[in-house]
């Protein structure tokens, strides 16, 4: 009898909920409703995109997470110039790099630098793409411009990491972003004399790959630098994750060093992805275009072939095809985005921008496809540096062959950009409708290498970002209507 009852209560309790969940899934689905209006007037075809409104837009939208994100290409020049302070280190102030001594007449604090307007331009036109179109005179071409930049902050770059960590989370919560998988501290490396001696023969063999393998796994130094690592991620990491943001680490091996000292970097690599579950996945990273990144690609990829049958379990974001028409010779372009999934086996592809000039792109958009290999695509870097933009983009491509693809940052700090402006670059180059841009910021969950576990939760969080980010557009959108 009891139970009876029991079921009647639960029963009777069920009945009379719906009619008031019913509601709110209406209330929420008008919400929806509303916002795909507004965005669409946002964008008329035929019209100007009204940018303010976009930016606000995005701005507020919930964006998931930013798949293609390099640590140190993510500070912003002013926040090394306090680094440069905390070390003790200064800046030259004419040739504006820095220098490990103390402040002086011709070498300045940061906070000096800082001080002085004129100054300070000129450094955030060496450190950073800023003025680069309005005032060119002083910088290189684009390309070299964005790749130097590294060396004038890198003596700094690797400090005050718990600092540059936490920036960069208040930053993300700042604009609605939940999730950042940074590529974030070169991989432990070593140099072997035989072994490059052997790869300018063109002789190396997995049976060379296995040996410096088993000699690096003897190496105390080397395994000292791994372990080092770790001890770094797990102090800099340390307090990041809470309810409101989440972060996961790629180390990433430099493709333009010797053979060995490649080869180094992608074993420690593998090895820390491992060993460390906030370690989620690795990387290869350094200008493609380059000499030695050119003559040494296919090599890497059967690196990363040889190590992912001993690491199977390991995710790769390799980055592959950053080049375009003119950087290299034509068979340059050919098969770098092929071999990054075909040999190194690739779980996603950083920037993919020579897709249109590979052998038989048709074939590797589909196994894309089908295989669930997604495109990071940077926007304002793949403009800056390759020149390419507009219905250049192989974005195009990728969204018509039905390619997964999301949007990120690449080097916010360099390019001075955030993850918002690349959704109003998208949104007024491109059109889309507002299901494709809440898809991808979902996407950006769903092909982040998080742990399945942490991807629901923030899946799930996402869900409810949206119902207020959509409640707050509504009624704003029916107030700008009175």
């Amino acid at each position: 009898m009891k139970n009876n009852i029991t079921a009647i209560a639960l029963a009777a309790a069920v009945l009379c909920a719906l009619p008031a969940a019913q509601a709110r899934d209406a209330g929420a689905n008008a919400n929806e409703e509303a916002t795909k209006r507004h965005f669409a007037s946002l964008i008329a075809p035929g019209k100007e995109p009204k940018l303010a409104e976009l930016t606000m837009f995005f701005t507020m939208m919930p964006k998931g997470g930013d798949l293609h994100h390099h640590y140190s290409g993510a500070i912003y020049a002013e926040q090394y110039l306090e680094w440069v302070d905390k070390e003790g280190f200064c800046v030259n102030k004419t040739s504006y790099t820095i220098d490990k001594n103390k402040p002086s007449a011709t070498c300045l604090s940061g906070q000096d630098v800082m001080n002085d307007n004129t100054l300070l331009a000129n450094l955030l036109q060496r450190w950073s793409d800023k003025d680069f179109y309005n005032h060119s005179a002083i910088q290189s071409p684009p390309d070299r411009q964005f790749f130097d930049t590294f060396a004038y902050f890198g003596p700094v770059s690797s400090t005050n990491t718990a600092d540059g960590l936490q920036r960069l989370k208040q930053r993300a919560i700042q604009e609605n972003l939940s999730y950042i998988e940074t590529i974030f501290e070169i991989a432990p490396i070593a140099k072997d004399e035989a072994f490059d001696q052997k790869a300018q023969k063109g002789a190396l063999t997995d049976a060379d790959f296995a040996a410096l393998s088993a000699k690096l796994d003897q190496d105390q130094a080397f395994n000292g630098w791994i372990a080092a690592y770790i001890d770094n991620v797990n102090k800099s990491g340390a307090g990041i994750d809470d309810e409101q943001f989440t972060l996961r680490y790629q180390p990433f091996a430099l493709r333009f060093l010797s053979p060995s000292q490649v080869y180094s970097q992608i074993l420690s690599s593998f090895k820390l992805a491992s060993s460390h579950p906030k370690i989620v996945g690795i990387n290869i990273v350094g200008q493609e275009s380059v000499n030695v990144s050119m003559r040494d690609y296919a090599l890497h990829m059967q690196m990363y072939k040889f190590l992912k049958a001993k690491y199977p379990s390991v995710k790769l974001a390799l980055h592959a095809g950053e080049l375009s028409l003119g950087m290299v010779p034509p068979e340059g372009l050919t098969f770098h985005i092929k071999d990054a999934i075909d040999v190194a086996g690739a779980n996603r592809i950083g920037h993919g921008m020579d897709i249109a000039h590979e052998s038989n792109p048709l074939a590797i958009m589909k196994k894309m496809r089908d295989e669930k290999i997604a495109v990071e695509v940077n926007l304002s870097s793949n403009d800056f540096i390759l020149g390419i933009k507009e219905q250049a983009h192989p974005v195009t491509l990728y969204r018509k062959y039905g390619v997964p693809y999301v949007l990120s940052t690449d080097d916010a700090g360099v390019s001075r950009n955030n993850l918002s402006g690349e959704y109003v670059l998208y949104a007024a180059r491109y059109q889309p409708d507002y299901a494709e841009v809440k898809k991808l910021s979902y996407d950006s969950i769903r092909y982040s290498f998080l742990a399945d576990a942490d991807k629901q939760r923030l899946l799930k969080a996402l869900d409810s970002k949206f119902t207020k980010f959509e409640a707050e557009i509504a009624g704003a959108a029916a107030h700008a209507k009175r």
